[in-house]
């Protein structure tokens, strides 16, 4: 038996602080008790008694004392090696899954592309080849769909019953990814009937591309005018879209990268209508703006994603949303691409620049920050990062808490250290970083995934090949 013990932090769940140590056993967490205490004195007896160094294999002890104790992040929203428009997201999975460690998250959720054309599971087989043996934390995957028709819609059944429970759709990129209302509707009456959960990429892409094309033939070719196209009533009116259509199929809806505070609204109105809708917004709609698209030289071509990063005052909504739980989940949606010779592709045509932002690194300690503004409470962190998106994919309490029987997926976290971010430190396969310069207190000291070292005291001890792949359980806010 492999034993850990965590001593004398503060442990940190969505619903509980208690100072407590935690005992670890063969990769799972045995128990908590109450720092001092007999119990937890228990945990380490075997080591005390005698005086005489622990018994060979015995395990270790970490002192944790005036640290936070947290459960491992779950990022719910990632595309490592993504191919999109000519080229592919720089992070793999072995670089990826790495960087995520060093940020404090343990298992991520990755997007399987079903190509037009093809069936699902092609699709699915070839992101199983990449990940396999590559990843140093745990991963699942959601499935894009691509190409609704008969043959889809009977795969989508065979998914959920081997633990893939979700599947993404576009209203956005017509000609890639794109699906029309009809196909929506299909596929959502399918995961109404199958336990699946339909997330939406809710942007009128339609209307979009009459407004690049318009733009372009201005003249407007400049990073800046990414987001001017991308306007805010049309990830609105998608969303109120994809609502409805979802309320007629009667299935639930997952709203990815929500931006826009006209979204919000959306979502907030159907929430008191009772309706299972849920959204999602990421650390770059609450920390970056349009002040960033429209840094000069082409540098805007940075922070070029969609939906896109919109003006400061939507910001305010966002973290309104996330107390209020209109928002439910804080994700990265990771989509990594170098400014040189990637995002470069875009110089002279906003269109060309590769949609996505490098984020997995920076979500647990741009959250933290949060706290210590106090924008959200230290356990709403842990919720919107950990928790609510671990039952939300069919992970919890595996995955998103502190509690025996969990895999001991733990962060160790210095809550008053200063860090600086930068491209020079962070270790995502990416030539610059979205959050540079930008001034943190809390840092990620030590993680453990299933019990197993990763990063020890600001050391990377984890090996590819660790992470393993894990299916998910339906949507647990709908059982």
């Amino acid at each position: 038996m492999s034993r850990t013990v965590i001593r004398g932090g503060l442990v940190i769940t969505a619903s509980d602080e208690v100072h407590a140590d935690v005992l670890i056993e063969d990769g799972r967490v045995a128990a908590l008790a109450a720092s001092g205490t007999p119990a937890a004195e228990a945990f380490t007896a075997e080591r005390s008694e005698t005086g005489a160094p622990p018994p060979e294999g015995w395990g270790r002890v970490i002192d944790a004392t005036g640290r936070y104790v947290i459960p491992g992040g779950v990022d719910a929203h990632t595309h490592m090696e993504l191919p999109f428009g000519g080229t592919f997201a720089s992070d793999t999975f072995e670089t990826g899954t790495r960087a995520a460690a060093w940020g404090g998250t343990t298992t991520i959720i990755d997007f399987a592309v079903q190509s037009v054309g093809h069936a699902l599971r092609e699709g699915l087989d070839a992101w199983h080849a990449k990940a396999d043996g590559n990843c140093a934390i745990d991963y699942g995957f959601h499935m894009i769909v691509s190409d609704v028709n008969e043959e889809t819609l009977k795969e989508m059944d065979l998914l959920v019953e081997e633990g893939v429970t979700s599947f993404k759709q576009f209203m956005a990129y017509p000609g890639v990814f794109y699906s029309d209302d009809g196909q929506i509707l299909r596929a959502m009456q399918r995961s109404a009937e199958n336990g699946g959960l339909i997330m939406m990429h809710a942007e009128n892409g339609i209307a979009i591309d009459v407004l690049v094309e318009q733009a372009l033939a201005r003249g407007e070719t400049d990073p800046r005018y990414h987001g001017e196209v991308r306007k805010a009533l049309l990830e609105a009116e998608a969303t109120h879209r994809a609502i409805r259509l979802a309320q007629v199929a009667g299935a639930p809806l997952y709203v990815v990268h929500v931006s826009a505070m006209e979204a919000v609204a959306e979502l907030a109105r159907a929430r008191d209508e009772g309706l299972p809708v849920f959204g999602e917004t990421c650390p770059q709609y609450l920390f970056l703006s349009t002040d960033n698209l429209a840094e000069p030289d082409f540098e805007g071509a940075k922070y070029v994603c969609s939906t896109p990063l919109r003006p400061r005052e939507h910001q305010a909504q966002l973290w309104k949303g996330l107390r209020t739980n209109d928002l439910q989940v804080v994700s990265t949606d990771h989509c990594p691409f170098c400014f040189v010779g990637q995002k470069e592709l875009g110089r002279g045509d906003f269109s060309k620049i590769p949609n996505g932002l490098p984020g997995v690194e920076n979500r647990m300690d741009l959250l933290h920050q949060a706290v210590v503004d106090g924008r959200i409470s230290r356990r709403r962190w842990i919720e919107i990062a950990c928790a609510t998106p671990a039952r939300m994919f069919g992970l919890y309490p595996k995955k998103g808490t502190i509690a025996p029987g969990a895999d001991a997926d733990i962060v160790i976290y210095d809550p008053h250290a200063e860090q600086v971010m930068s491209a020079e430190t962070h270790h995502m396969n990416v030539d610059y970083s979205a959050y540079e310069g930008k001034r943190v207190t809390g840092r990620v000291e030590t993680v453990l995934s299933r019990g197993e070292l990763v990063i020890s005291e600001r050391e990377y001890t984890g090996r590819a090949g660790h992470g393993v792949y894990t299916p998910r359980s339906t949507c647990q806010y709908l059982d």
